[in-house]
């Protein structure tokens, strides 16, 4: 008799990737949405895997008492309850390194849209300003001389550092422990960071401990020449403080691709022309999405077959079994 296919659960979005693989080697149940209401008694106790991209409630996370695995897509996993996760003996994965250059790329790009006003210049010539009004307004500021504080220099910090090098800027960070692995002055808080650059880099994971650290205060400290970036998290930033600082010329400029309610966007923020703006597009392509989906179902392939997960979350160190 053949051994029956573990039941992978997927709530509401998920990449096509994973829905193409996952019936490969699973049987796959979806359900509209995260609702724990639309749990059928036959689906919870079949159920030992979950893949999931964004929130996943706890509430439906303990709708399954036979879960073992929850396979995050994206290398952030703050919408999972990873201690949770873990007080039960549930592992957690993420997709962590193979959208590293993707984001970094991203970051690098919206930095120079920023002090560049690039997307700007584009508009003008599509609206045919370059010939109705003349050359381009020059861009006030710009890359040359600028120093560039990283906040956060996990991978992802590092692939920007590593790009900003070519660029000829001096770079720090800071992060909750120093790296011996690189030459870049370490502050031991953010505020000092903000206070030794003129442009800050935000890159960190959202949770409760970076949760608007990105404040009045910092955005002070960074300078009436400062320049914020956010690929990161948009809860790592208060956005009533940075709406406060642009529009009052306490920094120069800003470049978000996330924000604190996505997808909304404060109509203040968009109403400013010291602003780039993306909707959350630093690791979406289609060839690194594809490469984030086909680690969510490798990991899953791993657990089921070799007992442990490719990239778990520091979290839940877990093999099978073992708890």
């Amino acid at each position: 008799m053949a051994h029956p296919r573990p039941t992978v659960i997927v709530p509401g979005k998920m990449s096509q990737r994973v829905l193409d693989r996952l019936p490969e080697s699973f049987e796959l149940v979806w359900l509209a949405s995260s609702d724990p209401a639309l749990v059928t008694q036959d689906v919870a106790e079949r159920v030992s895997a979950i893949a999931v991209q964004g929130a996943l409630p706890t509430e439906l996370m303990d709708a399954f008492p036979k879960l073992e695995i929850i396979a995050n897509f994206g290398v952030g996993y703050d919408g999972v309850d990873a201690g949770h996760a873990a007080s039960r003996g549930i592992v957690v994965t993420n997709t962590p390194d193979v959208l590293n250059d993707e984001v970094a790329d991203t970051a690098v790009g919206l930095l120079l849209n920023t002090l560049r006003r690039l997307p700007v210049a584009e508009q003008y010539l599509r609206q045919g300003r370059w010939v109705k009004d003349g050359a381009f307004p020059l861009s006030p500021l710009t890359l040359r001389g600028r120093s560039v504080g990283l906040y956060g220099l996990g991978r992802i910090g590092l692939a920007i550092a590593r790009r900003l090098e070519a660029f000829g800027v001096s770079i720090a960070y800071h992060s909750r422990s120093r790296r011996d692995d690189v030459e870049y002055i370490h502050y031991p808080t953010l505020k000092a960071l903000a206070e030794a650059v003129d442009t800050l880099v935000v890159i960190v994971p959202g949770t409760e401990s970076t949760r608007a650290t990105v404040n009045g205060e910092v955005l002070s400290a960074l300078g009436k020449n400062g320049v914020l970036i956010n690929v990161g998290r948009g809860s790592t930033v208060d956005e009533n403080d940075l709406i406060a600082a642009l529009q009052n010329g306490v920094i120069a400029a800003a470049g978000l691709d996330v924000f604190e309610n996505e997808p909304h966007v404060p109509e203040a923020l968009m109403a400013l022309e010291n602003v780039s703006l993306l909707p959350h597009v630093a690791s979406a392509s289609e060839a690194t999405r594809n490469a984030m989906g086909n680690l969510v179902v490798d990991n899953l392939i791993a657990w089921f077959s070799k007992g442990e997960a490719l990239t778990p979350v520091p979290e839940t160190p877990f093999e099978r079994n073992k708890g």
